[in-house]
């Protein structure tokens, strides 16, 4: 009777106890996965990565290596190219080719000549077609050319994932970007004190030399509420629909947010203004590191699997923590597993041979 009495007991204490370990369990699994929950809500955006311009650590990232089409951000990689084999003085004569590029232009007539700086201006500021076609024409005699250039470039920084095929990030078949990789190509141009000036200036005049001229505003409405913004380069069309990369710097440290196929420009800004945060945030060990991927699809560009090629991210002194992988019913993500990042996979591009590749026709309807 006694036996059984204590043999009872002990099992109302081992239940207790494992109803108490359970409850813990369920504690720390919901303050752990709570942000990944609020931040995959708030983000609506196909594609998004903040980085830690310095180092390539990644403190945000949804669809990191989702390919989605890459828009007027791809005017930051003609930038580089044209910073690295031209003079900002060189003075370009505006084709008739250049001329007629499709809208979103500054209105250059062919004839008109400009010089490289004014171009980068009108490009990088206004968003214009026609300056990105001038600038690629000048420096390797073709835009077919100078995309070989730009694609080159890509991979020596480590944006394998990526694939141009003009000089505007105007629509075509076969062009695509990652959030990853648009991240590392501004990290990589915010090497370039022009690009920092200009992606940085809010209003500016570009000039001819014949002095006519036209006053350009930049695209990017954050430079008039963000006091931390070193500039950014905004993009639209209708397939790659709102998209955003920028810098931020706060003391010592400087940080990229790129967004891709964001519903709306009214969106766009709150997001990229809540992702600077969450940056800072991290950083500053406020927040862990956010990293999961949805189900998302852009029509023929999907989330690209993994290779053995592996770009390596900068140890940090204090442990990541990420939530535990599980999926999640409700949107279908996957979160990563708890740990240090120590390495970080990118898939390698499918590029075409350059040699045969076939330059997309100029179609649709780039904005900004």
């Amino acid at each position: 009777m006694l036996k059984n009495s204590w043999i009872s007991g002990r099992k109302k204490i081992i239940y207790s106890f494992k109803n108490k370990m359970l409850s813990l369990v369920i504690f720390f699994v919901f303050v752990f996965l709570l942000p990944v929950f609020s931040y995959s809500q708030e983000i609506l955006s196909r594609a998004v990565v903040v980085m830690d311009a310095s180092t390539g650590r990644l403190l945000y990232a949804k669809n990191p290596d989702l390919r989605c089409p890459p828009a007027s951000t791809t005017k930051l990689m003609t930038a580089i190219i044209t910073l690295e084999r031209a003079n900002l003085n060189d003075v370009v004569t505006i084709s008739k080719n250049a001329a007629r590029v499709p809208p979103h232009k500054a209105g250059f007539r062919a004839g008109d000549r400009m010089t490289v700086e004014e171009l980068l201006n009108a490009a990088l500021i206004g968003s214009a077609n026609d300056a990105a076609v001038a600038l690629a024409e000048a420096v390797a005699g073709s835009e077919e050319k100078f995309v070989e250039l730009m694609n080159m470039k890509a991979i020596s920084i480590g944006a394998s994932n990526t694939f141009f095929i003009n000089a505007t990030g105007l629509p075509g078949s076969g062009q695509y970007i990652t959030a990853n990789d648009l991240s590392r190509i501004m990290s990589y141009a915010l090497k370039y004190p022009k690009i920092r000036e200009i992606i940085g200036t809010r209003v500016t005049q570009v000039s001819a030399t014949n002095g006519s001229s036209k006053l350009i505003r930049n695209t990017n409405r954050l430079l008039w509420s963000e006091d931390d913004l070193v500039g950014g380069k905004t993009g639209y069309t209708n397939k790659a629909r709102h998209c955003f990369v920028c810098a931020a710097e706060r003391k010592n440290d400087t940080i990229v947010v790129a967004v891709l196929g964001s519903p709306s420009r009214e969106e766009l800004w709150r997001e990229t203004e809540l992702l600077i945060t969450k940056g800072f945030d991290v950083l500053n060990n406020r927040e862990n590191p956010v990293f999961y991927v949805t189900n998302t699809e852009i029509d023929d560009y999907s989330i690209v699997k993994p290779s053995k090629r592996i770009h390596k991210i900068k140890k940090s002194s204090k442990k990541i923590s990420f939530a535990k992988k599980s999926k999640i019913k409700s949107s279908k993500e996957k979160i990563y597993a708890k740990g240090k990042i120590k390495k970080y996979k990118i898939a390698k591009s499918k590029t075409k041979n350059k040699k045969s590749f076939k330059f997309a026709k100029r179609t649709g309807v780039e904005k900004s």
